[in-house]
């Protein structure tokens, strides 16, 4: 099982549906896939997905059954508060714990790949989900105007210490086609999200539009990927660029691996030599 983050330094860009998204994307293209909801104050899934009137899941032998929406498996925090309206006052030991709970005690069954969607910033849900998980790769989201910007930098640089390789960053709302006279729009600019890319050396994976349908099918509860328009294309091309970016990553550390095990069979060998030329020294 593979296991993607979804993340953002900033708030209000679209994470969430990116991850819904790429999950049923994945789905779409023959994959078993599961998404959780790591956003522990704010579950935005349930509402994407029109699950926010679940409450309670059922268990079997000691796991936790998530919700099957067209054959992805779903949890969310949101599923076990009482209401859509209560808050989670919790501190980190307890967000770590649910974290640990969501991964090892969900029934995910054999699934190829684990959609992660994570709270924006760098905090508690993120760090336990680096330290549990270990995610194969990261998926960034970015909006393109700087005050989004600068706040991504943060996001890119910490996947990268943190060791999960950036396999894409998406540029969302990245302009509109005006419905009246055709000509394009940059409500919030165009283009940011790419150069941010170069900058930080990452893949940029591309650019999902500002479009109606999407805001329209996040309404409904329904992903915009199984919808017939030009957004879902797009998208899917998006999914095929990040699939391609996390095989090259998988090949680049396979090639590493490789190195690191030459290196020390080398080494290996210059200290044999090394011990048996002392071992002559003594001798004569």
């Amino acid at each position: 099982m593979k296991k993607l983050v979804v993340m953002s330094g900033k708030g209000g860009v679209g994470k969430s549906t990116v991850a819904v998204n790429l999950a049923f994307a994945l789905k779409k293209k023959g994959y078993r896939v599961g998404l959780l909801d790591c956003d522990v104050h704010g579950p935005s899934v349930p509402k994407l997905l029109g699950l926010e009137e679940v409450r309670g899941l059922d268990a079997k032998e000691g796991k936790i059954k998530p919700i099957d929406v067209q054959g992805v498996k779903v949890f969310s925090m949101g599923f076990m508060l009482p209401s859509r309206d209560t808050p989670v006052v919790w501190r980190g030991p307890i967000k770590h714990k649910f974290i640990e709970e969501a991964l090892n005690n969900v029934d995910w069954g054999e699934i190829d790949y684990l959609v992660i969607d994570l709270p924006p910033g760098t905090g508690d849900e993120v760090i336990s989900m680096v330290q549990l998980a270990k995610p194969d790769g990261s998926v960034i989201v970015t909006t393109p105007q700087s005050v989004a910007l600068e706040d991504v930098r943060k996001a890119i640089n910490f996947s990268i210490h943190a060791g999960i390789p950036v396999i894409g960053l998406i540029e969302n709302m990245s302009g509109m086609v005006c419905p009246h006279c055709g000509k394009p729009i940059e409500v919030f600019g165009a283009g940011g999200g790419k150069k941010l890319a170069a900058e930080m050396a990452v893949p940029f994976a591309g650019s999902i539009p500002l479009d109606t349908s999407i805001f329209k099918s996040g309404e409904d509860g329904k992903p915009f990927v199984d919808l017939d328009s030009p957004s879902a294309e797009i998208f899917e091309k998006i999914v095929d660029d990040l699939l391609e970016n996390l095989e090259a990553v998988k090949e680049e550390l396979k090639r590493l691996e490789e190195k690191a095990k030459k290196a020390k069979k080398e080494a290996e060998k210059k200290l044999e030599e090394l011990r048996k030329k002392a071992e002559k020294s003594k001798q004569g």
